[in-house]
C-alpha cells in the first residue's frame, strides 16, 4: 500500500512541477524522506498524510482514499472516507508553507513599528543562519553609504546583535543619530567609523560611545 501512495505522491508532485527537495521543505521533511516515500520504503502516519494532502493542492482526495485503505488493515472498524472540501489554491499553499516560512518585520530607522513584512524560509530552525527572533529588515533612509551601493529605499536584512566581532557594515546609534556605517576595530579599544556618499569620510570613537543595533547581512536592491 505504501508503494501505491508513494507513486501517487510522485505523480502529483511532478504535475505541480516541484522537486523532491521543494516538497520536502513544504512538508517539513528531508529530500531523502521524500525519496523513501515515493519509492515505497517509508510508511506515512496520519499527520504526515494530512501535510502531503495540503501540499498537493486539490488532489488530496486521492491520498485520503489510500489512508482509508491502510486503516482497513488495522484491527479496528473501518471508517467511512470523508470527502475533503477543496480550498483555493493559494490558501492551500499558505497552509502548507506556514511551518517553513517566517514573517520577518520591516522597520524604518526609528523601529517604533513595522512598516511592512517579508517572508523568509526557515531552515534547520533558523533564518539565514540566525535564530528566528534575531533578524529583521531595515529600509535605508539616506545615501550615506552610496559608495558601498547601499542607497535610500533599499532593503537590508539585519542580524539583531550588539556585538562587533569582526569588521562589517552595521546599523548603529552614534552621536544621537541612527544610521548605517562601516565599522572596523582598531587599537586601544577604538573603532574606525566609515561613511561614503561618493568619497570616504572616517571618524574614530571608543566602543562605549557606539550603540550597535544590528549587523547588515544582505542587501536587496530594487531594479
Amino acid at each position: 500500500m505504501s508503494s501505491r501512495m508513494g507513486s501517487e505522491i510522485s505523480k502529483l508532485r511532478k504535475e505541480l512541477g516541484i522537486t523532491q527537495k521543494q516538497l520536502g521543505k513544504i512538508v517539513g521533511v528531508s529530500e531523502g524522506f521524500i525519496i523513501d516515500v515515493e519509492t515505497g520504503r517509508r510508511i506515512l502516519n496520519e499527520d504526515l498524510i494530512k501535510k502531503f494532502s495540503k501540499a498537493l493542492r486539490g488532489e488530496v482526495g486521492k491520498l485520503d482514499i489510500y489512508e482509508a485503505e491502510e486503516k482497513a488493515y488495522r484491527p479496528e472498524p473501518q471508517k467511512n472516507v470523508v470527502k475533503v472540501v477543496e480550498k483555493p489554491v493559494q490558501d492551500i499553499w499558505n497552509d502548507a508553507l506556514a511551518g517553513v516560512l517566517m514573517v520577518v518585520p520591516v522597520y524604518n530607522y526609528k523601529m517604533e513599528k513595522q512598516v511592512e513584512v517579508k517572508q523568509l524560509p526557515i531552515i534547520n530552525n533558523k533564518v539565514e543562519g540566525f535564530a528566528k527572533d534575531k533578524v529583521f529588515y531595515l529600509v535605508i533612509e539616506d545615501n550615506d553609504m552610496a559608495g558601498f551601493r547601499v542607497l535610500k529605499g533599499d532593503l537590508v536584512l539585519v542580524h539583531n546583535t550588539h556585538e562587533i566581532d569582526k569588521d562589517g557594515i552595521f546599523f548603529v546609534e552614534y552621536k544621537g543619530k541612527r544610521t548605517i556605517r562601516q565599522i572596523k576595530n582598531i587599537e586601544g579599544g577604538r573603532l574606525l567609523i566609515v561613511s561614503n556618499r561618493g568619497s570616504l569620510v572616517t571618524d574614530t570613537a571608543y566602543r562605549k560611545d557606539v550603540n550597535v543595533l544590528g549587523r547588515l547581512v544582505r542587501l536587496e536592491i530594487t531594479l
